[in-house]
């Protein structure tokens, strides 16, 4: 039940305090781990303009886990697998990285937000980490030819993002 409490006060901080970039809401209105966000491109990135669907699964024991989120939107990008999972440190589970490429205050914290999420998501569109790939295509691709194929895939999915956003 304190669970469902924090995943509720979650939903109603963002409405009382709206963060630019993104919206975010219950999937279904009797289903508190199962959200919908709206991402908005970053200005002054390839992804400006795009507006990209994606979904947050928090489990059970949130906020002591983090949940997972996946693009349901097509998105070329390093940090997103092709399956739309998204790869950044503040979504892996907390505690020490068996592989010691990140840091534990890096990973999942109990402090984490919904906002603080999207934060980092938004900071990933404009910064992807090349050197911790969930999509090595992409990311050769973003080391490679950044203004060639890259910007040419990206653009692609910028495009069918806003054909898209609103079905």
């Amino acid at each position: 039940m304190q669970e469902q409490d924090e995943l509720l006060g979650v939903g109603i901080q963002l409405n009382k305090n709206p963060v630019e970039g993104f919206s975010a809401g219950l999937i279904e209105d009797n289903d508190l781990y199962r959200w919908e966000v709206l991402i908005i491109g970053p200005p002054d990135t390839l992804y400006e303009g795009g507006v990209f669907k994606a979904h947050l699964t928090f489990p059970k024991d949130y906020p002591l886990r983090p949940p997972k989120m996946k693009f349901i939107t097509d998105i070329w990008h390093p940090n997103v697998d092709k399956n739309g999972d998204v790869c950044i440190s503040i979504l892996h589970e907390p505690g020490e990285d068996k592989y010691g490429y990140e840091k534990p205050e890096e990973r999942w914290l109990p402090i984490h937000t919904v906002e603080t999420i999207m934060i980092s998501v938004i900071s990933m569109l404009a910064d992807p980490n090349g050197d911790s790939p969930a999509n090595v295509d992409a990311a050769k691709e973003w080391r490679e030819d950044r203004h060639g194929a890259f910007k040419r895939k990206v653009a692609r999915c910028v495009r069918k993002s806003q054909e898209t956003a609103f079905e």
